[in-house]
């Protein structure tokens, strides 16, 4: 059941197109800038908003509990996104802040060699930058599609005339299952990234069926992870400034790795360059195989030399804080 379906069999689809929808299914954001008097105000505005659409389109077929449901169905979809989205933004902005595309600062190039600390990928430092660019855009788009995504998962996964044979993938058993629903969104998402960013860096291969990625569950698996694996990484860039400035930490980060500003760009060209190296068991430049070099990057954070500064930062694992 989707909130178009469920309105549509109350008559209630102008509930979709009433003015206020927008405010009435915003979420609030997670922004330290906003101060507890914004966040009041914006809570209100979207009560209020609430209220007004649900007088508007009472009926006796449809109740004010059935238009409040639509309602918050579709403020979760705007929650869900705007939370795992934030990170991917954010790891743009550091990109783009901290690196320059066409000129690579002595120190913090983002050149990559195969062969060289695992990469299995060669590209120049502009090169390179446009495909990890290119690559969180991609990641952007696809949790904003993200609901979609899973409910075209649910009809591959459940299709019966789409068989399945057990298989070893090399990561034990799976049900290895075609996802033509999902191929054919997760092809028409990549093409309008690749028009937005025009010149492609990389393969345009999406593996979905196959030893990598054997069904449209494991696609959703990986991708649902996104936000997983980024937010903790922005969390300890973010924190760098205060840990500089503590008394008790700024020795660590000042004398030990030379300052804030080396700290940030050497843990930014470090993430960048080889979480984007084509690493890991199904790697390279293919679409899936970016997300599995990232991942790679992380299941080798603890031998970094910089490891003891996300542990100040917070850091307690890319699965969160299984201490709470």
């Amino acid at each position: 059941v989707t909130v178009h379906s469920f309105l549509d069999q109350r008559g209630g689809l102008a509930v979709l197109g009433d003015g206020e929808i927008d405010v009435a299914t915003a979420s609030i954001p997670v922004d330290p800038s906003l101060s507890r008097a914004d966040i009041d105000q914006m809570a209100k505005r979207k009560r209020d908003a609430v209220e007004a659409v649900c007088k508007r389109h009472l009926s006796p077929s449809l109740s004010e509990e059935d238009i409040r449901s639509a309602l918050n169905s579709i403020g979760d979809l705007n929650s869900y996104v705007d939370m795992n989205r934030r990170p991917v933004d954010a790891m743009i902005a550091l990109l783009e802040q901290n690196f320059s595309r066409n000129t690579p600062e002595q120190g913090y190039s983002l050149e990559i060699m195969s062969g060289m600390r695992g990469s299995k990928l060669s590209h120049s430092h502009s090169t390179h930058f446009t495909f990890v660019l290119q690559s969180l855009h991609l990641w952007r788009k696809v949790v904003q599609e993200m609901f979609r995504l899973w409910i075209l998962a649910e009809k591959d996964l459940l299709n019966e005339s789409n068989g399945y044979r057990l298989m070893n993938t090399g990561q034990g058993m799976n049900r290895v299952q075609s996802a033509p629903k999902i191929a054919h969104a997760m092809h028409s998402i990549l093409r309008q990234v690749q028009a937005e960013e025009g010149s492609w860096v990389g393969l345009s291969v999406v593996h979905l069926g196959d030893r990598d990625v054997p069904n449209a569950l494991v696609f959703i698996d990986k991708y649902t992870q996104v936000s997983r694996l980024l937010d903790p990484i922005v969390k300890v860039i973010e924190a760098l400034p205060q840990l500089a400035a503590d008394p008790i930490t700024s020795p660590i980060i000042n004398r030990q790795f030379g300052g804030e500003k080396h700290l940030r760009k050497m843990i930014l060209a470090d993430f960048f360059k080889h979480g984007f190296d084509g690493s890991g068991s199904d790697g390279g430049s293919c679409i899936d195989g970016r997300l599995t070099s990232a991942w790679n990057w992380c299941s080798k954070l603890e031998k970094k030399e910089y490891y003891p500064i996300f542990l100040l930062a917070g850091f307690q694992g890319f699965d969160g804080d299984f201490r709470k």
